[in-house]
């Protein structure tokens, strides 16, 4: 889909241009995505100008994939991104949540409403929805709590298989270390073809030995971690051509070489390297039977030194003495390389425990939708363990509604309208899920309200397979709190920030002396 600024005859006033084709800018991106959301969602196929498809539900996928030129769309799809930063899930809730705002602030304006009294409203009705949904919370204790397996079920789009190896990795890992402010469960994944799903304490880097004559296995591993290239150190071309130059060059080649035979010295048989190495210390690495790894990314060097417990070194720090640079070693009971899945694994490290979810994929191209879906369920199972849950299934949107909407004769004036944006809004999600169902979105809607009313419960939604009322707690259907805080604030300030927005200027153009400007007054949205 390619969305474009332009468009010809808006039906609305001169001056409700930009908020008109902002309006028309939000509905077409929320459109791309609100027909996934809920268990009968749909896949969406996006295909780019090499004819590679992805095919996916993933709102946050969707949304950064597609070809996208307005402004306005561009607020949305970056609400989008930061709340999958955030929180790593919600995004569509996100998206749908913002379309319902604008849409049903731009109804106001339409009927007479100033624009900043539907503001206002707006920021009251955010606030008290952000109020109660905290209030509604449960938490969780344990790691062993069963709702853990729910919502890692939903979030992980019912596929059971991944789910369990969520679970079982955030059991593994314990309550405390997945509550640590930087440290993310979804960043240990990860998804390879052929791959049995697995979790493990240890550390996969995906790469393979230097060359076939190095060992596949190491056992009690001394490990060397060089945040560099292995390599001597370099000396201009132009010094070369002066004798002194040459016999600098010499003392490098001489000096590189006793740094590569103090590595054999102090006994290390893995050494893990940031970027190339050299020939020579390839050649006298593997004559001695060490394992080489080289231009392992920055991030699972990291990982891997952290649990290892070796100190990362530059290639000039192997000057220092002996006894000094064995303090940068760090040690593992096992490491070896996986030759059907082409990469190394290290177990046992000395440094902290690092767990790693493998998930496994039939095809190539499943591989990354599979990675996705289960970083998703660990996002989601971590904003549990951290701050509990609601009720899902769009139920908790209702019950926060409904008790937004007794809160409307709060405000003075025109203001409540505003107040009715965030009560539409917060009804948009249900909508959505029941009507990706095959149901009457309206009537269902109603319903649920009306039930929760006579029954003062505030996990009650709509079951997608009956279209019966049910209780969404009782199906197991639950969202974590921090998703669910996280969609209502990213969706209110971005509907805000676009309704705030009264007039859209073209910025000039630099190019040489040549320097254009102009105001574009934009009313439309053409789609391709």
């Amino acid at each position: 889909m390619k969305l474009k600024q332009g468009g010809s005859g808006s039906e609305a006033d001169e001056s409700l241009a930009a908020l008109m084709t902002n309006a028309n800018a939000v509905r077409a991106i929320t459109a791309a995505v609100e027909g996934t959301i809920g268990p009968k969602g749909l896949d969406t196929m996006l295909v780019d100008s090499a004819g590679e498809v992805i095919i996916t539900n993933d709102g946050v996928t969707i949304l950064e994939k597609m070809e996208v030129n307005h402004p306005a769309a561009n607020m949305l799809i970056n609400i989008a991104r930061a709340q999958q930063a955030a929180v790593g899930d919600g995004t569509t809730t996100a998206t749908i949540m913002a379309g319902g705002l604008v849409s049903e602030g731009v109804n106001q304006v339409l009927r007479g409403v100033p624009i900043a009294r539907v503001i206002e409203g707006v920021k009251y009705g955010i606030a008290c929805a952000l109020e109660q949904i905290k209030e509604h919370a449960r938490g969780i204790k344990d790691v062993s709590d069963p709702i853990l397996h729910r919502i890692a079920m939903i979030a992980g789009r019912e596929y059971e298989d991944i789910a369990d190896l969520v679970v079982n990795a955030a059991r593994l890992i314990g309550f405390e270390k997945l509550c640590e402010q930087n440290f993310k469960l979804s960043d240990i994944i990860m998804a390879e073809e052929g791959a049995d799903n697995e979790v493990f304490m240890g550390v996969i880097i995906d790469k393979k030995r230097m060359n076939q004559e190095m060992p596949l296995f190491a056992s009690d591993a001394k490990v060397l971690i060089i945040d560099d290239a292995l390599e001597p150190e370099t000396i201009e071309d132009e010094a070369l051509s002066t004798e002194a130059g040459f016999n600098l060059y010499r003392e490098l080649q001489y000096e590189f070489k006793d740094n590569i035979c103090k590595i054999l010295e102090l006994g290390v048989n893995v050494v893990l390297v940031d970027r190339g190495v050299h020939a020579m210390a390839e050649e006298i690495l593997t004559d001695a039977g060490v394992m080489v790894i080289q231009r392992i990314p920055a991030e699972d060097l990291r990982r891997a030194a952290e649990h290892v417990g070796a100190r990362m070194i530059k290639r000039t720090g192997l000057k220092k003495e002996l006894n000094e640079i064995h303090k940068y070693l760090g040690t593992a009971k096992t490491v070896y390389e996986d030759e059907n899945l082409e990469h190394i694994r290290i177990l046992g490290g000395a440094g902290k425990p690092m767990a790693t979810i493998l998930v496994g994929a039939a095809t190539a191209e499943v591989v990354g939708e599979r990675q996705r879906i289960a970083k998703d369920a660990a996002s989601s199972v971590q904003a549990a363990v951290k701050s509990g849950y609601v009720p899902g299934g769009g139920s908790i949107e209702i019950a926060i509604s409904r008790q937004v909407e007794s809160l409307r004769g709060n405000v003075k004036g025109m203001s409540a309208y505003g107040v009715d944006c965030v009560t539409h809004a917060l009804r948009r999600p249900l909508s959505q899920i029941v009507e990706n169902a095959g149901y009457n979105p309206l009537e269902k809607v109603e319903e649920v309200v009306a039930a929760h009313g006579s029954q003062g419960v505030d996990s009650l939604g709509i079951d997608c397979d009956t279209g019966e009322i049910v209780d969404m707690l009782t199906l197991g259907v639950v969202d974590p709190v921090n998703v669910k805080l996280h969609a209502v604030k990213a969706a209110g300030e971005v509907a805000i920030a676009i309704l705030r927005i009264d007039t859209i200027i073209k910025m000039k153009v630099e190019s040489g002396n040549n320097a254009k400007t102009g105001v574009n007054k934009l009313s439309g949205l053409t789609q391709f």
